[in-house]
């Protein structure tokens, strides 16, 4: 009698470990549905936009920067702003009717104008062409040099629909508020060069989630 009531132990034991091998299993396939669910989820969202102040003393230029479509181009953009990198930087080359740039860190507090507009980071970034966006009036645009490779940190604002621009340059933001500070900053007086006569700063840049 105690070799069947073992026996029967036995089985009892083994069916219990069979359950807990099956509930086990069912709670591994259910954590790695969820997971799964939640990987297809958050893919489906479409990226956090991204929005950038360019302070002034004449005025906010608000900006919406396209972190999906330029990934690189603002990712170096914003963190050079975070960096401090665009504080009190001279507008440098003013066109009227046509841009304003900036980013040259040759030209910090206005100082030695000879060579403005020849600066740039340490980092450079590569041409990322979209077709749907254009150099129109209040788009962004990556400046650079012969090499098409050779964004920095230098960028100009349109001041009016430039497609001759297309194709040359990353397009990579748009303005969204204070485009009128950006048309005066274009009426200012310059000289020979496209360089203001009296300095105007960008004083600084600051980036966040919302506008």
């Amino acid at each position: 009698m105690p070799s069947v009531q073992k026996s029967r132990a036995i089985q009892k034991t083994r069916r219990r470990e069979r359950r807990g091998r099956i509930y086990l299993l069912g709670t591994l396939v259910l954590i790695v549905t969820v997971a799964l669910g939640l990987y297809v989820y958050a893919s489906a969202q479409p990226p956090p936009i991204v929005y950038a102040k360019l302070n002034t003393p004449q005025g906010q230029i608000e900006v919406e920067l396209y972190q999906s479509l330029t990934p690189k181009t603002v990712t170096n953009f914003v963190n050079l702003a975070k960096s401090g990198f665009y504080n009190n930087l001279v507008w440098h080359r003013i066109v009227k009717g046509f841009v304003i740039q900036t980013g040259d860190p040759n030209s910090r507090n206005g100082y030695n104008n000879s060579t403005w507009g020849q600066g740039g980071s340490s980092q450079t970034v590569p041409l990322e062409i979209v077709s749907s966006l254009h150099n129109n009036a209040g788009y962004l645009g990556m400046a650079r040099s012969s090499d098409l490779n050779s964004g920095s940190s230098q960028f100009y604002i349109n001041l009016a629909n430039n497609p001759s621009l297309d194709g040359n340059y990353t397009v990579f933001g748009k303005v969204i508020g204070g485009m009128d500070v950006a048309l005066a900053i274009g009426n200012v007086a310059v000289n020979s060069q496209s360089q203001p006569i009296n300095p105007v700063f960008l004083t600084n840049v600051t980036i966040s989630s919302s506008p």
